[in-house]
């Protein structure tokens, strides 16, 4: 019976949605979505696979610096990612960053304390950001996964949802100073179900599965006839 309640106030956590705040709405629709829309000309299919509310890892290739802002407001709900404490101590843009969902985690600090926060974020009811190779790919493909975002799934029980984004590595490639306006389309695939277990054979299984779909959308290139 007490593993009963415990599922069911679980349930009921991740059936929330955190309201969008007015500094993320400004930062969204003044600021990001001409420049995706326009400057990018950006296009995103695939929207309907996303749920409406509740935690959900929102998985992705990770090829520039446009990346967490584009999918912060190409997916029509708010996404929180991780970013480096250094930048709360700068009183303006803490106050931006933290509106818009973004958590601090210390360099270097173990995995435990990022993927605790993380979950918080996802038990909360935030659609929660991770890139799977954890660092920018010079040629925007996911090449070397890790599991940090089937082990968030596992822990909190929420589906993982992969995100294709085609062509930011070329729009703002690793080291470049200015950005080139080639087209950026995000392709938003099927929800993956969380792991079985914690275990490593299931984490990596699953981290596979997502890597595989990820890697197929991207392969399908930019959207077309829509």
């Amino acid at each position: 019976m007490e593993q009963l309640r415990v599922n069911e106030g679980v349930e009921a956590i991740n059936t929330d949605r955190p309201r969008q705040s007015f500094v993320y709405g400004c930062v969204s629709y003044l600021f990001v979505f001409p420049i995706f829309r326009f400057l990018f000309r950006g296009q995103t299919i695939g929207i309907s696979n996303l749920p409406k509310t509740g935690g959900v890892v929102v998985v992705s290739n990770h090829g520039s610096h446009l990346d967490p802002p584009i999918l912060g407001h190409a997916l029509g709900r708010p996404v929180a990612f991780m970013a480096k404490s250094e930048l709360f101590r700068v009183p303006i843009l803490a106050s931006i960053i933290s509106a818009c969902g973004a958590y601090p985690v210390k360099r270097g600090a173990g995995d435990r304390e990022a993927l605790r926060t993380a979950s918080n974020r996802l038990n909360e009811g935030w659609a929660t950001g991770v890139f799977l190779d954890g660092t920018r790919q010079e040629n925007g493909r996911v090449n070397d996964p890790k599991a940090g975002a089937a082990l968030l799934a596992g822990r909190t029980g929420c589906p993982i949802l992969p995100v294709a984004i085609v062509n930011s590595h070329r729009a703002f490639p690793k080291g470049s100073i200015l950005p080139r306006f080639v087209s950026i389309h995000l392709r938003v695939g099927e929800l993956i179900q969380p792991p079985k277990t914690r275990k490593r054979e299931d984490l990596t299984s699953t981290t596979k599965e997502i890597q595989i779909s990820i890697n197929s959308m991207l392969d399908k290139g930019q959207i077309k006839n829509i």
